[in-house]
């Protein structure tokens, strides 16, 4: 299980890079919450690029995975 800014902060500005729930340690339904949230606001050094992909559960499509994209960090 990786912490988010540990994943974020490994990549390259401008890198596309995949999250997923089980990468993050997350159910479905937890990532399905956060992932909403990127999707409308961007995440922590991350905006999020394309269609998110969903998976089939009870009936109901849950975002399991995001493809995003780094932002560059602020120069100091």
């Amino acid at each position: 299980m990786a912490k988010i800014e540990d994943v974020v902060k490994r990549q390259k500005d401008g890198a596309s890079f995949v999250l997923s729930a089980p990468m993050l340690g997350l159910d479905l339904e937890d990532f399905d919450t956060v992932a909403k949230i990127w999707v409308r606001e961007g995440g922590p050094g991350f905006k999020v690029a394309g269609v998110p992909h969903r998976k089939c559960v009870d009936g109901e499509f849950l975002i399991d995975r995001v493809t995003v994209v780094k932002v560059e960090a602020p120069q100091a």
